[in-house]
């Protein structure tokens, strides 16, 4: 590896650092909500990942739309943030939500991408979080189309594009 691919290259032992700090953040959490769960902890390209798995229905951590996971894992960045002064880009799941997302998300990128190459036409989606609007970029991008982000958080969408 070149100097230039390590210097890209995560680091492993940090990314495993944050997933501990988080973990324990949100186990924190789940005692102080008597919320019974297991945190599994991996680390995916270069990011920290932490799940949260084991739950019972209805414990109301991924809320409407995924706005509580949103915001439960904004918490958790700031509290890996405050401990290792470094910005994390870590990624929270509860219970399977985001794995489902993607696969959701993943299938609406593809299909307004055919969509958009039949009529030719622009296609403007809704506003979707920084995770949502990646998964239907790459999606467009496997399509062979092109797409772009408009708009101001938190009403930031993908618009897709013709050729």
């Amino acid at each position: 590896m070149t100097e230039a691919e390590q210097e890209k290259a995560p680091d492993l032992n940090a990314l495993e650092q944050e997933g501990e700090i988080a973990a324990d953040y949100v186990e924190g959490l789940l005692d102080i909500a008597d919320i019974d769960g297991d945190i599994d902890m991996d680390v995916e390209g270069d990011r920290a990942l932490v799940s949260v798995v084991g739950l019972k229905e209805g414990t109301g951590l991924v809320g409407p739309e995924g706005e509580v996971l949103e915001a439960l894992q904004e918490l958790t960045r700031l509290a890996v943030h405050r401990q290792t002064g470094e910005r994390s880009r870590l990624m929270l799941d509860v219970a399977g939500y985001r794995e489902r997302r993607r696969a959701e998300l993943t299938k609406l990128g593809t299909e307004i991408a055919n969509e958009v190459k039949e009529k030719g036409e622009p296609k403007a989606l809704h506003a979707m979080t920084p995770f949502e609007r990646k998964i239907v970029h790459d999606a467009v991008a496997a399509a062979g189309l092109r797409s772009e982000s408009e708009g101001e958080e938190p009403h930031r969408y993908v618009v897709v594009l013709p050729v």
